[in-house]
């Protein structure tokens, strides 16, 4: 099989009426049954599918009807997406508005250079702040008002060329225009490549110049663009990965553009429009988060039991949020909710399901077990920890164990001591093991079939109506992708090999083919079930140093152009907009970083008046010492004290085996569980602990459970019309509070209140870190009496 650069067939004008009628009558019974046949054997083992759509199906097979079988076909594929949640959040139409205009690419840059710039600044400072998409798409909507306020419907022609800065009013087409651009520059945050560079000038003190650092930054962020462009028919156009994040940007575009009243009929007697809903909402949280975020932080993290009993180990540990189990989770932050794992509304319930058994199995149940009983050490450390730990139960003092050159001194190291992690911090790493082997078997078993479909069809797939609606635009080409990523892999080899890194040709070639081989897998998963799983831990595992992994960069790519599938943006308009903002955005970001670098006094320092202390560059460089010199032959291998999560790979790769045996194979009563059993995210589902915990992720799946199970199943017709729209308040209106708390009190050196809720709640072992069960005495250690050696020394780690 050969990879072909495919063309889009010629233009078709689409609309909403064409595809319900034309293509109706054209149907006839013996093709109606074939499709549905086709569509009953790709979509069976679909989790998002309702049970009930599939059952309707499966009675027309059963029974021959054609005329039935029509109707159905029409109704899933013709009309509308056979997905509920799409369905309500995205129109089934396309309205012919422009989106390729100045006022888009003007806001666009604007907001791609002002967010990028504070970002980039505020990530030098802890605590920092984040400009997140969801305040762009807010500001950006009375930007593009006042824009029409202050220009002409006019048309002008300069030089033969023509052009209106105000081509009819603002919409939403040219609104996600400007998202996408701010998602493509910092919707993961500031730049990964500010990390390593951070890292490099300030504590290994190396300073390559400013060539290297655009080419870094810039390649980082696009040849991610690159490969995601050439997955499109696998992770965007299908119907089936419906990108449920994508759902609340869709409905948010359409809340603010559109003011129309509900209808009472079909939102369970509600008739409040969601645009005046967001703002209720919104405003509620903005004015809430006052409470926690300053006035009563107890709030927050509520561990009441812990109050009570605050120097009580076991309690501490069993009831505590920050550092133990976290069991009986209650909060009234939205922050604890959804600071982590993002809204939990957002997600469908199997996917919640999913997450929280494995919290539940691997990080209570069998945590406890391993903690309780003194596995890996744990009497000296505490349940969870993102730190590590030396054989005194300190921090792990990175400094001890390097010459003065910064380079690795096994001697040294042998004189101190090896590496300990906190129980769940453990647990993490075979999660991750597990995880990552379980992806691709899940996905050969329950997507294989459909993926080597969709490569041989490429655009000519099973169309819903979304895909039908986009054939009217011309397609971005797969060769233009295909370019973008050759380039950015050759200039990659230029920053690799033209300046000093350490960082030999061959190590990129498998940094690059970790992402080949994981892309697809991954992006299905969280196409279908909003979770991401991580490639950091493999990229670590395998090569030996600090060197992630970053398939956020190509997830967000893909979530941006399912976006545009949604919002009906040109094709070619979405590829420049994203690949312009992310180049922009990686200069920018270079600049501000270096500018703040050369300006702050003391910047990067641990005792920085204004708190300017590098945390994400400071992590950076101690894990990849971590990682770079110890390395993971002394922590996995046979002889190390975590030699037994090496089993995680063989449960991972067997798991998924079992459960598709058991979809195929269930009784009917059974099938709707068995089908929605997902066990890379069930290993990989609860991937942010730590720094998240037991706690945060139980808080986040008790709200999941009440609006995505109970809501949804009892008031259908709110949650479609209103869940999506919810969850973009609660987002909007905390972050709004938190960056006026931020700027207006944290700037500012104001003092909380002082009162119990704020000072007294924090006093407790969970708190404070201190819920450990034993403490060595001055002198001595525990761990074991030798340590496992590296088959030759370690130099430092290659920068990149």
């Amino acid at each position: 099989m050969v990879f072909s650069f495919r063309k889009r067939p010629a233009m078709e004008g689409i609309s909403a009426a064409s595809t319900t009628s034309n293509d109706a009558a054209d149907i006839t019974g013996a093709g109606a049954l074939d499709t549905l046949k086709h569509f009953e054997k790709r979509h069976k083992l679909d989790p998002n599918l309702p049970i009930e759509e599939l059952d309707d199906v499966n009675a027309v097979l059963a029974t021959g009807n054609a005329v039935k079988g029509a109707q159905i076909e029409t109704t899933f594929l013709e009309e509308n997406s056979p997905y509920p949640e799409v369905s309500a959040a995205v129109k089934n139409h396309d309205v012919d508005l422009p989106a390729n205009t100045i006022r888009a690419w003007v806001i666009g840059i604007i907001l791609c250079t002002v967010g990028s710039a504070i970002n980039m600044l505020f990530s030098l400072r802890n605590p920092s702040v984040q400009i997140t998409t969801y305040v762009i798409q807010l500001v950006a909507y009375p930007i593009g008002l006042a824009w029409d306020l202050g220009f002409p419907d006019r048309q002008f022609t300069i030089w033969g060329i023509s052009f209106n800065f105000k081509p009819g009013k603002f919409n939403f087409k040219e609104h996600a225009i400007i998202v996408v651009m701010s998602n493509a520059a910092y919707g993961g945050g500031v730049l990964y490549a500010t990390d390593v560079l951070i890292a490099q000038q300030v504590f290994y003190k190396q300073h390559f110049g400013w060539a290297f650092q655009l080419l870094f930054g810039i390649t980082t962020l696009c040849t991610g663009y690159g490969l995601a462009g050439l997955g499109r028919r696998f992770l965007v156009w299908p119907a089936a990965m419906i990108w449920p994040s994508n759902l609340v940007n869709a409905s948010l575009f359409y809340t603010l553009h559109d003011h129309s009243p509900s209808d009472p009929v079909r939102t369970n007697g509600w008739s409040i429009s969601r645009y005046r809903w967001f703002l209720y909402v919104m405003g509620g949280g903005f004015v809430w988060y006052f409470f926690p975020g300053w006035i009563f932080q107890g709030l927050s993290y509520f561990t009441f039991i812990c109050w009570a009993a605050p120097k009580n180990v076991v309690v501490n540990k069993i009831f505590g949020g920050l550092h133990g189990y976290g069991l009986l989770p209650t909060t009234l932050d939205w922050t604890v909710v959804s600071g982590y794992a993002l809204s939990p509304l957002i997600p469908p319930f199997h996917a919640v399901a999913n997450t929280i058994a494995g919290v539940m199995i691997f990080f209570v149940i069998v945590s406890m077990g391993l903690h309780f009983s003194g596995t890996w050490y744990a009497d000296y450390v505490v349940v969870q920890s993102s730190n590590a730990f030396d054989n005194t139960g300190a921090v792990y003092n990175v400094s001890r164990i390097l010459n003065e050159d910064l380079t690795f001194n096994e001697e040294k190291y042998h004189q101190y001591s090896p590496l300990f992690l906190s129980t769940q911090f453990a647990l993490s790493y075979g999660l991750s093991f597990a995880a990552i082997a379980a992806v691709i078997v899940h996905v050969l078993l329950y997507h294989g079939k459909q993926i080597v479909t969709q490569f041989k069809l490429a655009r000519k797939q099973e169309d819903d109506i979304h895909m039908k609606l986009m054939r009217k635009y011309l397609d971005a080409e797969d060769w233009w992708y295909f370019i973008l990523f050759a380039i950015m892999i050759g200039l990659s080899f230029v920053v690799c090999c033209a300046w000093p890194t350490g960082f030999p040709a061959w190590a990129y070639v498998v940094c690059i083919l970790i992402p080949l081989v994981w892309t697809i897998p991954i992006g299905i998963v969280q196409a279908i079930t909003n979770v991401q799983l991580g490639l950091n831990v493999l990229t670590e595992f395998i090569i030996g140093y600090m060197l992630p992994g970053h398939p956020l960069a190509m997830m967000i790519q893909l979530e941006d152009l399912k976006l545009g599938h949604y919002m009906k943006v040109p094709p070619r308009v979405m590829f420049w907009s994203q690949l312009v903002a992310s180049v922009w955005s990686a200069i920018v970001q270079v600049v501000v970083m270096n500018w703040a670098l050369g300006t702050i006094p003391n910047v990067c320092e641990d005792d920085q008046p204004d708190n300017y202390t590098c945390p994400n560059g400071r992590v950076f460089y101690t894990a990849s010492i971590i990682w770079g010199a110890i390395g993971p032959a002394r922590m996995f291998s046979r002889d190390a004290v975590y030699s037994s999560l090496q089993w995680f790979w063989l449960a991972g790769a067997i798991a998924p085996v079992i459960t598709w045996f058991l979809a195929r194979r269930a009784p009917k009563s059974m099938f709707g569980f068995a089908r929605s059993i997902n066990m890379p995210v069930v290993f990989g589902g609860p991937g942010m602990i730590p720094p998240a915990s037991a706690y945060t992720y139980l808080c986040w799946g008790t709200v999941g459970l009440v609006f995505n199970y109970f809501i949804k199943r009892k008031w259908q017709g709110w949650w479609l019309q209103y869940n999506y729209i919810t969850s973009a308040a609660l987002d909007c209106g905390l972050l709004i509070s938190t960056i006026i708390i931020f700027f207006t009190l944290y700037l500012t050196s104001a003092q909380l209140p002082k009162w119990y809720g704020n000072y007294d709640v924090f006093n407790t072992l969970d708190q404070t870190g201190m819920a450990i069960k034993s403490f060595v005495a001055n002198g001595q250690t525990f761990g074991p009496s030798t340590y496992v050696a590296s088959r030759c020394p370690s130099p430092l780690p290659p920068i990149l």
